[in-house]
């Protein structure tokens, strides 16, 4: 992206977690500042790069297998990041091109290039809000043109609610959410994972240190996002890139633990 871009409510002198992931994923959507944080676990933190496409790889195949083995048509990604190969909307119409996608994000950029993406496609849409007033999302009017709450709708939450601090209460942005769809409705949610060791600590330091902000949760803490009312399906809350795999993962990095990846229905 050229440094001397302006795009309105872009501050390009603080890192983006949506522009710095697109870097970790080989996007060009990103500046400076971003690649900056970017290179921080790319070459101090040698692998955990892996921890992004782990990441992305479970995305993909959770809503494959939504699509093709459940009625949901329906998806809103919140905290969807910007536009990047197999984004939710392609994989799901791929299988069912009648399939409806409403992609949300704080970040002007993922706005700007999103928009662009989607600009024929009549089944999606793409608006600017912030994850954590989800009643001004439900209400908003890009939602409410393509969700009908009254069927199941697949609820995405990948890699977000870590960038969350408990003080904001990410249950409580699930919980309104599971209030506010019918049973049969899928919960994605995709997180940093602590098993309290050395190196989910010195990756923490190095987020809070750049974003303000960042959370490793335990498993445990991870499945209490969820709350009491909705069933965690196989195979529970696993390292991402064991969250049904194409093929038999033999070999567990020490970077592929610390990304995890649960789903859940709505009895």
């Amino acid at each position: 992206m050229g440094e001397g871009l302006v795009i309105p409510g872009v501050d390009t002198t603080k890192p983006s977690i949506a522009r710095t992931y697109d870097y970790l994923l080989g996007g060009k959507d990103n500046f400076a500042v971003d690649r900056a944080l970017g290179d921080k676990f790319i070459t101090g933190l040698p692998g955990s790069q892996a921890i992004a496409f782990d990441n992305r790889g479970a995305l993909i195949r959770a809503v494959r297998e939504i699509v093709r083995t459940t009625k949901v048509r329906q998806f809103i990604d919140l905290g969807s990041g910007l536009p990047t190969a197999d984004n939710v909307h392609q994989v799901a119409q791929r299988y069912a091109p009648e399939t409806k996608v409403v992609y949300v994000d704080n970040d002007p950029v993922v706005l700007a290039h999103g928009r662009a993406l989607l600009a024929e496609n009549e089944n999606t849409a793409v608006f600017q809000a912030d994850l954590r007033e989800p009643k001004k999302i439900f209400d908003s009017p890009e939602t409410n043109a393509l969700i009908d709450f009254g069927k199941p709708v697949a609820v995405i939450m990948s890699a977000v609610l870590h960038h969350l601090n408990d003080d904001e209460d990410p249950a409580a942005i699930v919980r309104f959410w599971y209030d506010r769809v019918p049973s049969g409705s899928y919960f994605f949610i995709s997180h940093f994972r602590s098993e309290n060791d050395p190196r989910s600590a010195e990756m923490q330091e190095v987020l809070q240190g750049s974003l303000g902000r960042g959370r490793w949760r335990t498993d445990d803490e991870i499945l209490a996002l969820f709350g009491d009312g909705l069933t965690v399906v196989e195979p529970g809350i696993v390292p991402s890139i064991e969250w049904r795999p194409e093929q038999p993962v033999d070999d567990l990095s020490d970077w592929s633990r610390l990304i995890a990846t649960a789903l859940a229905v709505k009895p």
